[in-house]
């Protein structure tokens, strides 16, 4: 597969949005995560979607000026896991939560993007777990199915807290949701003590893949103490012909103590062990 490495505006929230594509670009990567997150994202969700036509000249602009290919559009609609969920129970917050959908898709078209990323709500703890992934699975697989008429290709993250916080969970989505994907980031499930080969099998559904290291009891980890074992991970979407993003995606936040690793240098270190891997001739 060829390699392709992007990272994410959102690595980098004390960074003005233009900065965090040169950085991108002064690091060698060839895409970018565009990050549209309630209260913490550099570009602001409710400006941006308010006139989707103007802010896609705007982000298409900076990236072609930093020779930078659209990787991803990551939204995430709250402030919490459950705010505006795709999965709520009440019906109201259901149709906010498709308006937000249909917003996101219409930004995503305009830039041209050929994936879309939101979370995938949660287990809403008034209800049986099965109900909720049952609703959620149902809202996911018409978006899923809304965005490929567009081109788009519609992946949620399987995280910790969500509805789909372990691999398993994660696997029963998608089978109850055959045209939905995932966006991959195997240290939701590396925190919880869970061994890659617990995880590998989600990437014969993953349409974009989020890399940083971790380990058990670490979301986010230095390379030094990371047990992802990423060779296999590669080798993996090799043989299920991916053709889509890795993306370097440190964050820098409060949850989980995520704010504790040189996040500018563990990119680079990272970077330099994809293409490592990538170009090793015992892989070939």
């Amino acid at each position: 597969m060829e390699l392709k490495l992007s990272t994410a505006d959102y690595s980098f929230p004390l960074l003005q949005w233009e900065q965090t594509l040169r950085l991108a670009r002064d690091i060698g990567m060839g895409g970018m995560d565009i990050s549209l997150f309630e209260n913490r994202s550099q570009l602001n969700p409710a400006e941006t979607l308010a006139n989707p036509s103007r802010s896609a000249t705007r982000v298409s602009a900076a990236l072609q000026a930093n020779e930078l290919d659209l990787a991803d559009i990551f939204g995430i609609p709250g402030t919490s896991f459950d705010q505006n969920a795709p999965n709520d129970p009440d019906k109201s917050v259901r149709q906010k939560s498709a308006e937000y959908f249909y917003r996101m898709l219409e930004f995503a078209a305009r830039c041209n993007a050929r994936h879309l990323t939101l979370i995938p709500g949660i287990h809403f703890p008034q209800e049986d777990y099965e109900d909720s992934l049952k609703r959620s699975a149902e809202e996911l697989e018409w978006r899923a199915q809304a965005a490929q008429k567009l081109g788009i290709q519609f992946g949620v993250e399987p995280h910790l807290g969500s509805v789909a916080s372990t691999p398993e969970q994660a696997q029963r989505l998608l089978q109850l949701a055959p045209t939905l994907t995932l966006t991959l980031d195997p240290a939701h499930f590396t925190h919880q003590g869970m061994p890659d080969n617990k995880i590998l099998p989600l990437v014969a559904r993953t349409s974009h893949f989020q890399a940083r290291c971790a380990r058990a009891g670490r979301m986010q980890a230095p390379l030094k103490e990371n047990t992802i074992n990423f060779r296999s991970y590669l080798d993996a979407f090799a043989v299920h012909g991916y053709s889509g993003w890795c993306a370097l995606e440190y964050v820098w936040s409060d949850w989980e103590r995520c704010n504790e690793v040189d996040i500018l240098s563990e990119t680079i270190l990272l970077r330099d062990l994809f293409r490592a891997v990538s170009s090793d001739p015992s892989r070939r």
